[in-house]
Formats: C-alpha cells, sequence, structure tokens
C-alpha cells in the first residue's frame, strides 16, 4: 500500500555550504521548501521524493550576499524561481539511503546522487507519524550554469565551484 509523507517545514533544513576565498566556509539555507516522499507502508527502500525549493527564500545572513545570488550572476530567482529535485531510484542498505535522481536549477536538470541517513519512524505525542532522514551531498555549481566567478589580485577564486548540500527532513505520514 503506498504511503505519501509530506516535509514537516517546522522541523526541517535544507542547507549548503560553499568555500570562500578557498579559506573557510559560508553557510546558506532555503527557507521555503516543499517535499514529498512516497513509500511502501514505512519502509522507504525503494522510495521516491520530489522537492523544490524558493529561490527568493534563500539566506546566507547577509542581505546584499542575498541578493546577489539571486541575481543573473547565481540563480536568476525572477526567471528561475525554484530549484528542483526528483528521485529516480532509492535503496537503502540498513539506515544508509543512496538517492539518485535529477536536480533542476536555471532550466538545468542533471543526474546526482545523494546520500541519506535514514533517523527512523516514531510517533510524536500529538499522534502524528513522522520519519526522519538527513541528505547530504555535493553538486558543481558551473554545471547548472551558475558561473559567475571572481579572483583576487593574489589570484585566489572567490567561490568555489562545488557546493555541498546537507539537509535535515523530518516527514509526517499522511493519512
Amino acid at each position: 500500500m503506498e504511503t505519501t509523507w509530506n516535509i514537516d517545514p517546522m522541523h526541517s533544513e535544507v542547507t549548503f555550504k560553499v568555500k570562500h576565498m578557498m579559506i573557510t566556509n559560508v553557510s546558506g539555507s532555503f527557507n521555503q521548501f516543499t517535499a514529498t516522499a512516497k513509500t511502501e507502508g514505512d519502509n522507504f527502500n525503494g522510495a521516491s521524493f520530489s522537492f523544490e525549493a524558493d529561490i527568493d527564500s534563500i539566506n546566507t545572513g547577509v542581505a546584499d550576499r542575498d541578493a546577489h545570488l539571486k541575481s543573473g550572476d547565481f540563480f536568476d530567482a525572477e526567471s528561475f524561481p525554484k530549484m528542483k529535485f526528483a528521485s529516480s531510484k532509492v535503496s537503502q542498505d540498513e539506515d544508509e539511503l543512496t538517492i539518485e535522481g535529477t536536480m533542476t536549477i536555471r532550466d538545468k536538470s542533471l543526474p546526482i546522487v545523494l546520500t541519506g541517513e535514514f533517523g527512523g519512524v516514531v510517533t510524536d505525542p500529538y499522534g502524528q507519524t513522522k520519519a526522519g532522514i538527513t541528505v547530504h551531498g555535493k553538486i558543481k555549481r558551473s554545471d547548472f550554469g551558475l558561473t559567475w566567478s571572481a579572483v583576487t589580485e593574489a589570484g585566489s577564486i572567490v567561490v568555489s565551484d562545488d557546493i555541498r548540500i546537507n539537509n535535515e527532513l523530518q516527514f509526517v505520514k499522511q493519512a
């Protein structure tokens, strides 16, 4: 029997890290997102996931940097308001998930592989059944057309091409 799970945005976070000046990491998040998982009962082996984030909700804690990320130099939020992911294959080995799928940024869709840690299924104090998954991955921003770059006088790259993804996802089982 197919089960639908919707993201619990109050207990989930969609975050990323990127090297700045190649010496430290800058963190950011997307504050508005939706996600759904479809499973056979409570079994996430073979699940399917769909995810969307609103580019306009990007937040790095610095308004000027957020505005630059929303601009045509990076995400071009006006033309491409959503970042999307849809899984094509999910396999589970004990608590480890391998999630293969397609990421779409700026209307460019590419295959990626994410890894997940399945935290389990529990019933909360309000009687809701919840599932927790931590998802990790890495993409190259240039693959998706986010090619803005700058180099310092000393030759250092300002923003790395590698973006590390780290998401804490809590899903609520739908009746």
